[in-house]
């Protein structure tokens, strides 16, 4: 099986890839490198370019006619960043989604995986969101994200495309194996400012203590990105039964742990792994900052026969494995 991957340069695609290759699924990466790093694709199949390349897109298929589908991957995803430049983020994540999916449609391939995100879902009272919770995106992100669903379903009830959307939850965590983890030196989420904290001796801050949950901290599904790779390899192979060419088109499906992580049980297991305590401060909450949820994962043990197999102090475990060898494979 050979499979097209947008964005297998970035975090996610590249684990992907290393699953596809693990499994005898051959990835071919196409990457604009806008935020990917070359690096990730040593000795794979890569063409560096745009999605939105009609004629990259079309030389790709004529080099490789025998793909089977595609998993695209490549988006910006800083939030932050799409409240600021919005316009940038419709145009790469929306617009340029459009102009792919009718390359691949015009080249035959009708068969997507598409990354979602569970930053789709409305905020509300911390817990477990399924794939039919509502859905109002926060932020120019998400709402690209929610957008594309919206047009891909569209699509795929008008054309022969069929869709498989999943909807992440948090990966953390890299390739077991440390061919590939995050490109940031200093991530900014709570597992890079929990390694920051501990590598410079300076207090952790735990931003928010007074929501509804068990322990007052916010709540997050946090999944080690090993195991979000192999929901798409699961996707991969049963694709034609989660979308059978004759039934509905279009399938979401929720890709977590099935169990909430509060901010303080993070903290906790952090501290577990490098066998020392950190210093805690308790903080306001954020101006944006939401409580949370988690999934549960029934759906994606129906249809894909997939679960989490990795648990937090694993993930956080590589991610630290990572971060020391990060600086010989990307040589900065």
């Amino acid at each position: 099986m050979k499979v097209l991957i947008t964005g297998a340069a970035g975090y996610i695609g590249s684990t992907i890839a290393s699953a596809c290759l693990d499994s005898d699924i051959v990835p071919v990466i196409l990457d604009n490198l806008v935020t990917g790093r070359e690096e990730f694709t040593r000795d794979r199949i890569f063409y560096r370019g745009d999605i939105a390349d009609g004629a990259l897109v079309d030389r790709i298929f004529a080099e490789h006619p025998d793909i089977e589908a595609t998993v695209h991957c490549a988006a910006l995803v800083v939030v932050p960043e799409s409240v600021a430049d919005p316009i940038r983020y419709y145009r790469e994540n929306v617009a340029k989604t459009v102009d792919l999916v009718d390359h691949l449609i015009r080249n035959g391939c009708e068969r997507i995986v598409f990354s979602s995100s569970a930053s789709i879902y409305a905020p509300g009272d911390a817990g477990l969101v399924t794939e039919s919770s509502p859905v109002s995106a926060s932020s120019p992100y998400a709402r690209t994200k929610a957008m594309m669903e919206t047009v891909l379903a569209d699509i795929a009830a008008a054309t022969p495309l069929r869709v498989v959307a999943l909807r992440y939850f948090n990966p953390i965590g890299a390739d077991p194996l440390m061919r590939t983890g995050l490109q940031l030196a200093n991530p900014s989420h709570v597992l890079g400012k929990l390694s920051e904290a501990y590598r410079t001796g300076t207090p952790f801050r735990v931003t928010g203590v007074d929501w509804p949950t068990r322990d007052g901290s916010a709540i997050r599904d946090y999944i080690h990105v090993w195991d979000l790779a192999l929901a798409h390899i699961a996707a991969l192979r049963r694709f034609d039964e989660v979308v059978p060419a004759d039934g509905d088109p279009y399938q979401v499906i929720n890709i977590g742990t099935g169990s909430g992580t509060t901010v303080r049980e993070l903290v906790e297991a952090f501290q577990e792994v490098v066998g020392d305590r950190l210093v805690v401060e308790d903080a306001e909450s954020r101006p944006g900052d939401v409580i949370g949820c988690y999934t549960g994962s029934d759906k994606a043990a129906r249809l894909l026969d997939w679960k989490a197999a990795h648990g937090i102090a694993e993930a956080i475990r590589h991610a630290l494995q990572w971060a020391e060898k990060r600086p010989s494979v990307l040589g900065d």
